[in-house]
């Protein structure tokens, strides 16, 4: 893993284990882009363990904003959950100063490229047992974050992530995904 920590700064002033409950107007704010029925982030743990850093989600989706009850989480709202997961995690990391890689952020800056500059570029899911979309959980976890250039010598913020769905049944999903924040200080 080579999510690194600044040696000075505001991620340096956090122990390791911190751990930040859901900042409700900071949630809020964060699924403000997304229609009323496709909110379904409903809470967000972040912790920062020795540079770790993490969230784990409640999610709840009553009825699917796309197509009729399938009765199980499916692909398209898994990603939808996961993008939400995503950017609470990435403004939450950008407020508390917890990634290096972010440290220049300001949340001004976060609110600006959240939509248009941070890009899926690889999104795998495995479905092991079905999840119940009414009732569920969420884990994300930065697993890499670095600094990388175009050919064209633009540079951009390059990570690997790693996410998991549970529900109370042993509903179970796991996934991976790679992206890429581009257009970025």
């Amino acid at each position: 893993m080579t999510v690194q920590r600044p040696a000075a700064g505001p991620a340096t002033a956090h122990r390791a284990g911190t751990r930040y409950p859901t900042d409700e107007g900071l949630l809020a704010r964060v699924l403000m882009p997304y229609k009323d029925n496709c909110a379904y982030l409903r809470s967000a743990v972040v912790t920062d363990d020795a540079g770790r850093v993490a969230a784990r989600c409640a999610f709840a989706i009553p009825e699917s904003c796309y197509i009729n009850d399938t009765g199980h989480l499916n692909s398209a709202e898994a990603n939808i959950c996961y993008n939400q997961m995503m950017y609470y995690l990435v403004a939450k990391s950008v407020q508390e100063g917890l990634l290096t890689e972010f440290a220049s952020w300001t949340m001004d800056d976060f609110w600006r490229h959240q939509l248009p500059d941070i890009l899926i570029g690889r999104f795998t899911v495995t479905f092991r047992q079905p999840v119940d979309p009414r009732a569920f959980s969420g884990e994300l976890e930065f697993r890499d974050v670095r600094r990388r250039a175009t050919s064209g010598g633009s540079s951009f913020l390059y990570a690997d992530t790693a996410f998991r769905y549970r529900d109370a049944d042993a509903g179970r999903c796991d996934g991976e995904a790679t992206l890429a924040f581009v257009n970025v200080p």
